[in-house]
């Protein structure tokens, strides 16, 4: 029902408005904080164990997170790119776009650094790993510290964006 001057139209705009902010948020925090946990919650207690065991949770680990990460990175790039659409001052939009390039770092990071290392790890026999499989690792922890802050600053842009809406 549109109102003479509009105002019902108005305000379910404005919800729309308000329901892909907060999805935006939503979904680029739980990949900031899951790149988090990660990066220093899960990266760190794996280190201290033996070989065998270090391998089988590396393995666990990769075949768990393989869809989870990336379904929570296109729900958040989705819901990103309909709320760049979102009226607002340049500035909102300058620090939605810094968010974009904060995701942007994690797709390379990602795509050329983890994946790879992940799909070379699942190869690995958990008695017998090649003999660099801890330089590899460490490679893999230094594309997955860029990966958790990449998300992470990222957040934060948005954060500052949806506060100046």
């Amino acid at each position: 029902m549109l109102l003479v001057d509009g105002s019902v139209l108005g305000l379910m705009v404005d919800m729309i408005h308000a329901i892909i902010e907060f999805l935006h948020l939503f979904f680029a925090g739980v990949l900031a904080g899951e790149e988090l946990v990660i990066c220093y919650g899960v990266r760190t207690v794996v280190a201290v164990l033996d070989q065998q065991p270090q391998i089988q949770l590396r393995h666990a680990l990769i075949r768990k997170l393989r869809a989870l990460v990336p379904a929570t990175f296109v729900l958040t790039a989705l819901s990103g790119i309909a709320a760049m659409s979102l009226d607002g001052t340049r500035a909102v939009f300058d620090l939605r776009c810094l968010a974009a390039l904060g995701l942007l770092v994690w797709v390379v990071a990602t795509l050329f650094g983890t994946v790879p290392i992940n799909k070379n790890t699942l190869a690995w026999r958990p008695d017998a790993p090649p003999d660099n499989w801890r330089i590899l690792v460490g490679r893999w922890e230094r594309f997955d510290m860029a990966r958790c802050w990449a998300a992470v600053i990222s957040f934060a842009f948005l954060v500052a964006a949806v506060g100046m809406v």
